[in-house]
């Protein structure tokens, strides 16, 4: 007598969440990046349905960013300037997206003006036809200036823009809203405060389609276990019904590994941890497969190596098993 293989079932999907628009639905993109979907838990292809892949994005600046050496190499002087950077990333790399963070908005990093940097992204609008995720500096101040600008001059582009949180998020809504983008909201590792904040999000006259999440992970050795148990509870929260957590997710995992001592410690420092550029480059990539595992949506990453990694481990997780 054989056995029956149990089999799984959920009463709810994640959100479709798309990000660009192209020339025929009124905005310039030459492809979109769907996500979402799901039926179930990830990869479990023979209970549920994955009706997108999970995609990668290259992440760059406005700005020369102050990464390690061992990062920086694949890009050499092309990461003096944003639109060479943008350029190189989709001829050379073969980028599915990019996420323009940017950094020298800062008022310890640049303070460039608003005007400057809505430039910025109407040149890479023209120049490059990827699908766009736009970052603010991190000052909430500065954000609430440059964002609101950002999202007017690439109206009907349906462009992702982040990251709305707790304490400022009012402002990012009601421009994202009034331009027809989407929007990240951004909670920290908290299940609960997520919840929240799509809520208040939603309340503004968002539509929960128009919603990312991001949950703010950890790199592999650094939290990454917590961040991981935190995405499960969401998803089968979202799974069960409360259509409040489901949404796509996206991790930030390059700015995650990089920061990690063993992604950059050179071999003189440590060296019995092995050779430093196959290091960085799998730690970013162990920790973006990781969280794939955990129902990761959209994976913004930065060294192309590691990208070429994780597209690859995302083609076998999508074979049927």
């Amino acid at each position: 007598m054989g056995l029956e293989l149990v089999k799984e079932t959920w009463s709810s999907a994640i959100n479709i969440v798309e990000i660009g628009q192209t020339k025929d639905a009124g905005g310039s993109r030459g492809s979109i990046i769907t996500v979402g979907g799901e039926t179930g838990l990830p990869f479990l292809h023979s209970e549920s349905k994955t009706l997108n892949k999970p995609v990668t994005v290259f992440e760059i600046w406005d700005v020369e960013p102050d990464w390690p050496d061992n990062l920086k190499s694949p890009f050499g002087k092309n990461l003096k300037n944003t639109l060479d950077w943008a350029k190189l990333c989709k001829n050379e790399f073969k980028a599915k997206g990019l996420c323009l963070r940017l950094a020298g908005a800062h008022p310890d990093y640049g303070n460039k003006t608003v005007d400057e940097l809505a430039k910025l992204v109407e040149n890479l609008l023209k120049q490059i036809d990827l699908p766009l995720i736009i970052l603010g500096c991190g000052d909430d101040t500065k954000d609430n200036l440059i964002l609101p600008k950002i999202a007017e001059v690439s109206k009907g582009e349906s462009l992702l823009f982040g990251s709305a949180v707790q304490d400022n998020y009012k402002t990012l809504v009601a421009a994202v809203l009034a331009d027809g983008h989407n929007i990240i909201a951004e909670s920290p590792i908290d299940i609960n405060i997520a919840k929240q904040l799509n809520i208040l999000i939603s309340d503004m006259g968002m539509p929960k389609e128009r919603i990312v999440i991001n949950p703010t992970v950890g790199a592999l050795g650094y939290g990454l276990e917590y961040a991981y148990s935190i995405m499960e509870r969401a998803r089968l929260a979202a799974f069960s019904g409360d259509a409040m957590l489901a949404m796509p997710f996206i991790c930030f995992v390059g700015f995650e590994a990089w920061r990690a001592k063993e992604a950059k410690a050179n071999e003189q420092e440590v060296p019995n941890w092995g050779s430093l550029e196959e290091r960085g480059i799998l730690w970013e990539a162990l920790t973006a497969s990781t969280f794939l595992q955990a129902g990761a949506d959209i994976l913004v990453m930065r060294h192309p190596e590691a990208v070429k990694h994780v597209e690859k481990f995302i083609d076998k997780l999508m074979e049927k098993n």
